[in-house]
């Protein structure tokens, strides 16, 4: 098995960078992450940049386990964080949304509002639900999809790394085998926020390579922010 991946973060039109990402993948399998650090807490930069060493770390592409393995990383992850707030006396939080693959399995976890959206046979055939306040209320029916970005509770989380209870992540296993052309999109609220779920498809389909469907996503939030955005990351991946 083969990836073809490309990571993209930027400060936008923050005056430092709180997101990041990384990922590890080899013949056998690969595993892929983006955090994005709270902005409202101190030193949310190092809480993400923990959580994303301590997943892909020493990852075993080969574990046959996959989902028992990117839980028990994801865990040590918020437990590294909390260790961190007491020794630097910071109350520091991520988000994270994660992706491992071990051959023609694959599974994905989230807490927080970063994403992971599943192309399957060309079509959107899953993605993340947000752990926020304004998803809470698209589930309920008081606003769309759409209007989550703009919501003034968006940026409310329920749940995320850097807390003792509200922090378990929401584990996903694929429905369908992972198979050649397939891809993920990983990415901070900063990007989701400007893009529609049709476009991720749209620009895929344009795309022969993730670096370029990379670029078309980032094209159209480009367009539409208007100063003063968060920061922007986004992690492609296509299984080659």
């Amino acid at each position: 098995m083969k990836f073809d991946v490309f990571e993209y973060t930027s400060k936008g039109g923050r005056g430092y960078n709180e997101d990041s990402l990384g990922s590890h993948s080899d013949s056998s399998g690969g595993v892929f992450v983006v955090c994005d650090g709270l902005g409202g807490h101190a030193l949310g930069e190092v809480a993400s940049a923990a959580a994303v060493e301590r997943i892909i770390t020493d990852w075993d592409t080969s574990a046959e386990n996959i989902k028992e393995l990117l839980t028990e990383r994801i865990d040590k992850a918020n437990q590294t964080i909390l260790e961190l707030q007491e020794e630097k006396s910071a109350v520091m939080k991520t988000t994270v949304a994660a992706v491992a693959i071990n051959e023609s399995k694959a599974v994905w976890a989230n807490s927080g509002d970063s994403r992971v959206y599943f192309i399957h046979d060309c079509e959107l055939h899953a993605y993340t639900n947000d752990h926020s306040v304004a998803y809470k209320k698209y589930k309920s029916g008081e606003i769309t999809r759409d209007m989550i970005a703009t919501d003034e509770d968006q940026s409310c989380l329920l749940r995320c790394l850097g807390n003792k209870d509200r922090y378990q992540p929401e584990i996903t296993e694929s429905d369908v085998p992972i198979e050649k052309g397939d891809a993920f999109l990983l990415c901070s609220d900063g990007a989701w926020e400007y893009i529609r779920d049709e476009e991720i498809v749209i620009d895929f389909l344009k795309s022969e390579t993730a670096e370029k469907w990379a670029e078309l996503l980032l094209l159209r939030a480009m367009e539409r922010i208007e100063g003063g955005n968060d920061n922007i990351s986004v992690l492609t991946v296509i299984v080659k």
